[in-house]
């Protein structure tokens, strides 16, 4: 079969056999695409012709070292390994399909170093909510966003899409969409709820979104949409890193750091692991165990203090 078909059948058994996600086809489409890119501009290869029968090791091979070279800057070896992951599904998908091809066994992935995280101490956690000036109903609001996402694990993306009405106060608890069509039930803490409580008692305007932008004059205020008033992913990073400034705080954070001190902050209180998981909506235990290393000098206590 000639690659530019299987591509297209390809991305349509992503769709409708696998059910994934827009981003996730959109994002195999691209890679897919820069592999074609590849056979036509360096080897010269008329696609028109090209069978998926002709792919080896060796054109793989050649496209790995191409991902590093063509590009200005260089790219790191979990990207690279995107890309070859891509690669052994359209592989396997083909095999599935009994199109000949090369095995996508034969496609190695290259061993990046395990990846570090970026927490919060407590002691810095304290110093990050502590209130310069509750009477602000932007201070409130933004409090009431950097607890949510430490205290709930909540992205970025899934914070700005919450209206007013998803958000259940009393049970404490909201759903959201999280990997294209599955849903999860977040759980607020007190302090997060009574914020988010506060925050909305200040407010004294129509809009749906859960949290809104406030620099506005009020004659415009009727003219804006409720879209036009929803908090961007550039804003909530924006405002984490100048909170953590005023709170000297040197680490360069983000709404990604508060969530790995959620998981941080259970560990350092000996939750079970497989029950962190379960929270943080890991499919894979050794996800989770990248955060284990605040417990390594926990373990090292005990030891001593037990092995004279």
């Amino acid at each position: 079969m000639l690659l530019k078909n299987s591509h297209l059948k390809f991305l349509n058994y992503l769709e409708v056999i696998k059910d994934k996600s827009p981003k996730t086809i959109e994002q195999y489409d691209r890679h897919l695409n820069k592999f074609k890119n590849f056979l036509v501009n360096q080897k010269k290869i008329d696609l028109k012709i090209f069978d998926v029968e002709k792919i080896s090791i060796e054109i793989l091979e050649e496209f790995r070292e191409y991902l590093h070279t063509s590009n200005k800057i260089k790219i790191s070896i979990k990207t690279a390994n995107a890309y070859m992951i891509t690669i052994r599904s359209f592989l396997k998908f083909l095999e599935k399909k009994w199109i000949k091809s090369i095995s996508a066994t034969s496609v190695d992935l290259i061993k990046a170093e395990q990846r570090q995280v970026e927490f919060l101490t407590e002691e810095e956690l304290e110093r990050l909510f502590k209130s310069p000036d509750i009477n602000s109903i932007i201070w409130i609001r933004d409090l009431a966003i950097m607890q949510m996402i430490y205290s709930t694990w909540l992205r970025i993306s899934e914070l700005t899409n919450l209206d007013i009405k998803n958000v259940d106060l009393k049970r404490k608890e909201f759903a959201v969409r999280w990997k294209w069509k599955k849903v999860r039930v977040v759980y607020l803490t007190e302090t997060s709820a009574q914020l988010i409580k506060n925050y909305l008692e200040k407010r004294s305007d129509h809009f749906f979104p859960l949290f809104i932008r406030h620099n506005i004059k009020k004659d415009s205020i009727k003219n804006l949409e409720n879209e036009k008033m929803r908090l961007s992913r550039f804003f909530i990073t924006t405002m984490i890193k100048n909170h953590a400034i005023k709170a000297f705080i040197i680490k360069n954070i983000s709404a990604h750091t508060l969530r790995h001190s959620f998981a941080t902050t259970l560990l350092n209180a000996w939750a079970d692991i497989r029950s962190i998981q379960e929270m943080l909506w890991h499919s894979s235990i050794s996800t989770t165990q990248v955060y284990t290393h605040v417990v390594n000098k926990k373990l090292k206590d005990i030891h001593l203090k037990y092995m004279k």
